[in-house]
């Protein structure tokens, strides 16, 4: 038996202790910083560490010495956590700074995608606002804008909007609303189609890659895809749009092709590669690539695998994955929708006490995520999406009136709790 030691404090780090601590060689699990939902599981602790405590969180593994240890969100895997806990001998799940590129720098993974001939939307990159105010006011729109850092999910607009497109470039190039995130801005062709979203295990070492099942989850704040970009608001999977011939297609034209790319680089790979894909009249297309586990993808997958998820991740920390044999899924649907406080993706307070989350339905989970326990032990909100509240049954109509059902019967309520209502919708129609 091992610990197992997982860095981040949302949705996707419940999701992953949850699942973990259903594993026969999961001795105990420490959380860096975790959320009030982390602090619940048995066997488990949180510890007060942030995820850009790079420094702390080295010293905390050289504390506990897990035999594993997971890193949740990009910002600590671009900062190269993974590759200083290699270091010091440590299995990790997650790529080194090297590897982290393909998510921490749109304009590099642009390049990486054109030197190993993954299919992805032509760019044009700007380093200075005024050439990519020009090249705006010469092309007829739609647009689509990205900074090139990371940005949490927020850094896109895409618009028919040529003003709308011209103050977003403004904000990201010149005020800097995301930081030094925005000194580089891509605008892209903008593709059709719809979207879904493809998580790999990924082994450089060994040479493997292997595909989850593919998911869709919903970006904008509103029903109906209005609003603001989010962090995600909701997921569904699996999705019948990725019959086994488009698995087939997406593993041979993008997945085998990244995977040989960061061998050919000579980047060391091993955990997750996240493929947000287009799927185009021309064929699957990569929007987006991301060096972790999906939120809320993760929510929703999890509870539809039945085999032990701690052997595929440490067999892909160690580079031993082309031992792991298939994994195995229940025939069931997850649906997942996020509760989020009042004004997110904006300005929310913090601190709402909240009801319900001790409320079972029988499958139903709910995943803590912006979540904390107050000075009293009282369970308040803390950031902005709150609740993942997934469903799981034997078709997605019955897993949507499922989830319905336990967000009207209270499970996880706050004052001021906004959520979608049109959730995997698109799947029964």
């Amino acid at each position: 038996m091992i610990d197992i030691l997982i860095v981040g404090s949302g949705g996707r780090e419940h999701a992953l202790g949850w699942k973990l601590r259903q594993s026969p060689e999961a001795r105990h699990l420490i959380f860096a910083p975790g959320n009030g939902g982390t602090a619940r599981l048995a066997n488990s602790e949180n510890v007060a560490v942030g995820i850009e405590d790079i420094e702390g969180l080295i010293k905390l593994a050289q504390e506990k010495k897990p035999g594993l240890i997971v890193v949740g969100p990009e910002a600590p895997l671009a900062a190269g956590l993974a590759d200083r806990l290699r270091a010091e001998g440590f299995d990790v799940f997650g790529p080194g700074a090297q590897g982290a590129q393909i998510e921490a720098s749109k304009a590099w993974a642009k390049s990486f995608m054109s030197w190993y001939g993954i299919p992805t939307a032509a760019r044009h990159t700007f380093d200075n606002l005024n050439d990519a105010i020009n090249y705006l006011y010469s092309e007829p729109g739609p647009y689509v804008l990205k900074a090139d850092g990371l940005a949490a999910g927020k850094g896109v607009l895409v618009t028919e909007d040529r003003n709308e497109a011209i103050q977003f470039a403004t904000q990201v190039m010149l005020e800097r609303i995301f930081g030094e995130s925005g000194a580089v801005l891509l605008v892209e062709e903008y593709m059709q189609g719809p979207e879904v979203s493809v998580l790999a295990l990924c082994d450089t070492k060994s040479g493997f890659i292997f595909p989850l099942p593919g998911a869709c989850d919903y970006k904008r704040i509103g029903d109906g895809d209005a609003g603001a970009n989010t962090g995600g608001m909701g997921v569904y999977a699996p999705t019948r749009l990725m019959g086994s011939k488009m698995v087939a297609q997406v593993l041979r034209e993008i997945l085998m092709p990244a995977l040989h790319g960061f061998q050919q680089q000579g980047i060391d790979y091993r955990g997750i590669l996240y493929a947000g894909l287009m799927l185009t009249d021309a064929g699957p297309k990569v929007v987006e690539f991301n060096c972790r586990f999906g939120d809320p993808e993760t929510q929703a997958l999890l509870p539809l695998l039945e085999s032990d998820l701690l052997e595929y991740l440490l067999l892909t920390a160690q580079g031993r994955l082309t031992e792991a044999s298939s994994l195995r899924y229940s025939n069931k649907y997850s649906v997942g929708v996020v509760l989020v406080a009042e004004g997110y993706p904006g300005t929310y307070q913090k601190g709402i006490p909240i009801t319900g989350a001790d409320l079972h339905f029988d499958g139903v989970e709910l995943f803590h995520a912006g979540t904390a326990l107050n000075p009293d032990g009282q369970l308040v909100t803390n950031g902005g999406r709150v609740f993942n509240i997934i469903s799981t049954e034997s078709s997605i109509s019955l897993a949507r009136k499922k989830v319905y059902n336990a967000i009207n019967a209270g499970l996880g309520a706050f004052v001021g709790m906004q959520y979608r209502h049109d959730i995997a919708q698109r799947e029964e129609e």
